[in-house]
């Protein structure tokens, strides 16, 4: 049995949506876009034009700082719009999918024989390196930099979050692959959870597995990092995600670049919560079309509840998503008196209302936040949902202050704004934790270079 690691603190949200095991399917989505904004800390450098054909795997656009980095297209078609904002920077590249799939052929590799630069070459080359990211600063890796780890986190314990063990059947021997790669460039820790069974994670090989038993967020690789290797200041780990580790398997075992992400469909509004495979960068409006509900405004979030992007309905699937979740936006729900109610169908943290005394219920939430920002409280709330060893309000407070030497005493360097997404679900001041998070891992990073 894997070493296991058991975490106290922490907060589930049971929601109603959970996707049900199964497929659907859905219309091929025609368009497909690639959006520089989801690949953080990159200055993209377009080397396509509208109107050009690109093959799949063929790069959309480079990274200035290191034009190995590649960010390739996942379908073979035409490119048509370079969509650019103020400044003229990047808002994202859309490609129109052809009849026919031609892909850039990479061959077949084998990466027991490879060497750790033969390995990182090979996912520089195919644009697989543009998934992996790098504590500190939470930024795509930086290719030059050698790692002293590299962590997948293979379950997601976020509200709804698709179930891994299903997403790998029949992809064992990509998973296991795409592991044997990444153990070549550094010593690899895959952290499951204690549910989980599959042998291709409890007896995955070459890699050092860890379990993780507890509630969200035991699944942030994150807090996985703070528990089996802290980061200190001069040293570098890589994360990737579960998902991430198919796409490499894929590439070595075919020789192809394929990026088709198994996306649970969720949340209180979907008429038929389930599985459907999609394209990275999917155009979303046939997923969501005939199966929401449609008297009340929604929320369409790409991703999970907590650290989600908002979309359109007809917006695309963000690069490192593999959720999509609708929610009721609120925005017609006005109430008298609402906090003094004693209801038993809303979820509370610090028990205002009677539902905890309902058990396991699924609850219903909206996207209204129920009140204005205000000062920051020291009140310790924080402290009961984050499982690190860190102090998150003095590491917010420092970084609303700009103390860099603070900052890094408290450990900003082994954090990512997705580590606070409970803490700010939580805040009765209403602060945009994670917002302030990245902002300051944005400002020391702009220091240190």
């Amino acid at each position: 049995m894997a070493n296991v690691i058991k975490l106290r603190k922490g907060l589930d949200i049971n929601l109603k949506g959970k996707a049900a095991e199964e497929f659907m399917s859905v219309k091929e989505p025609g368009f497909y876009s690639l959006v520089p904004d989801d690949f953080t800390g990159i200055t993209p450098k377009v080397v396509v034009k509208e109107q050009e054909y690109v093959m799949a795997g063929g790069p959309l656009f480079i990274d200035k700082n290191h034009p190995e980095l590649k960010f390739v297209s996942p379908v073979s078609g035409v490119v048509t719009s370079v969509e650019r904002g103020a400044r003229r920077k990047v808002l994202n590249i859309v490609v129109e999918a052809a009849a026919e799939q031609d892909y850039e052929e990479f061959g077949k590799m084998d990466p027991s024989k490879m060497s750790a630069q033969e390995v990182k070459d090979a996912l520089l080359q195919a644009g697989m390196f543009a998934f992996i990211r790098q504590r500190p600063y939470d930024v795509i890796a930086d290719p030059t930099v050698a790692p002293k780890a590299i962590f997948i986190s293979a379950f997601d314990s976020n509200p709804l979050a698709p179930d891994f063990e299903f997403v790998l059947k029949g992809e064992e021997a990509n998973f296991q692959t795409g592991l044997d790669a990444l153990s070549r460039m550094a010593k690899t820790y895959l952290n499951i959870s204690v549910k989980q069974k599959a042998a291709a994670l409890v007896q995955a090989k070459n890699v050092t597995v860890t379990a993780f038993d507890g509630p969200n967020p035991a699944g942030n690789v994150g807090v996985q990092i703070n528990h089996i290797s802290p980061v200190v200041k001069g040293e570098t780990v890589w994360t990737i995600g579960a998902e991430a580790v198919l796409f490499i398997g894929r590439l070595m075992n075919t020789g192809r670049v394929d990026l088709t992400r198994t996306v649970a469909v969720t949340g209180s509004e979907v008429l038929k919560p389930a599985y459907c495979k999609l394209q990275v960068g999917a155009l979303l409006t046939n997923v969501f079309k005939g199966n929401v509900t449609t008297d009340k405004d929604l929320r369409y979030i790409s991703g999970n509840v907590l650290t989600g992007k908002k979309v359109s309905p007809n917006g695309f699937l963000g690069a490192f998503d593999s959720q999509l979740t609708v929610i009721p936006e609120g925005d017609e729900i006005h109430e008298m008196l609402g906090w003094i109610m004693p209801r038993f169908n809303q979820f509370s943290v610090n028990r205002s209302y009677f539902s905890w005394l309902m058990g396991k219920k699924e609850y219903v939430i909206d996207a209204r936040i129920k009140g204005g920002e205000r000062h920051m409280i020291m009140s310790g709330e924080y402290d009961r949902v984050f499982p690190m060893d860190i102090f998150p309000e003095y590491l917010l407070k420092a970084i609303i202050a700009g103390d860099i030497d603070r900052m890094e005493a408290l450990g900003i360097y082994e954090v990512a704004p997705e580590d606070f997404a409970l803490c700010e679900f939580v805040c009765s001041s209403k602060v945009e934790v994670q917002r302030i998070v990245r902002a300051g891992l944005d400002m020391l990073r702009a220091e240190m270079a």
